[in-house]
């Protein structure tokens, strides 16, 4: 096997077990994990404000960035609306609304492999001239507007979840206690 091959191949195998992993957090019952729920949240909620200053110079590219994150927390509201939790003596959980959750993922998926296969003759090209190879995906206003809405989506579906399902705890005690 070509050792040039490796590094491409093991970087593949690991974008398809992240999309494995994405999916199949949109689909069944899940346990609410506040710590890594929170720390998901901070480091979509970093990487969003980056973008989002770095997108602050054109007036274009900021608009469709905070279209999205707009777009994002108002789809989560309509997931939050149609999640069903649930505590249990094992602790909480949550089922997401399958087709929403799908729906985030499948858009930004969708983007990044027509992105590719557009950009790609152009990323090597930049390449060799010694130019930034990622400068065509950071002045497209629709991959800006995909990227606001996976953020906005999850920022806000999670906070959701955890006020939700913290809710859900406090009742469950409640009524646990003799009256």
């Amino acid at each position: 096997m070509d050792p040039k091959l490796l590094t491409p191949m093991f970087m593949v195998a690991l974008v398809v077990f992240a999309i494995y992993r994405r999916v199949r957090r949109n689909i069944g019952r899940q346990r609410v994990s506040p710590t890594r729920m929170r720390l998901r949240m901070i480091l979509l909620g970093v990487v969003g404000v980056l973008i989002l200053l770095a997108s602050a110079r054109n007036a274009g590219l900021f608009a469709a960035m905070a279209a999205g994150l707009a777009g994002g927390a108002a789809l989560a509201w309509l997931g939050l609306k149609h999640t069903q939790f649930e505590t249990t003596p094992q602790g909480n959980f949550y089922t997401p609304h399958t087709y929403i959750g799908l729906f985030v993922s499948a858009l930004l998926l969708g983007r990044i492999a027509y992105r590719f296969m557009i950009v790609y003759p152009l990323m090597q090209a930049a390449q060799q001239a010694n130019a930034n190879p990622f400068a065509a995906y950071q002045k497209s206003p629709l991959t800006l507007a995909i990227f606001g809405v996976v953020v906005g989506y999850y920022i806000a579906y999670y906070t959701g979840v955890l006020i939700k399902s913290r809710e859900a705890a406090t009742d469950r005690a409640e009524s646990s206690l003799p009256g």
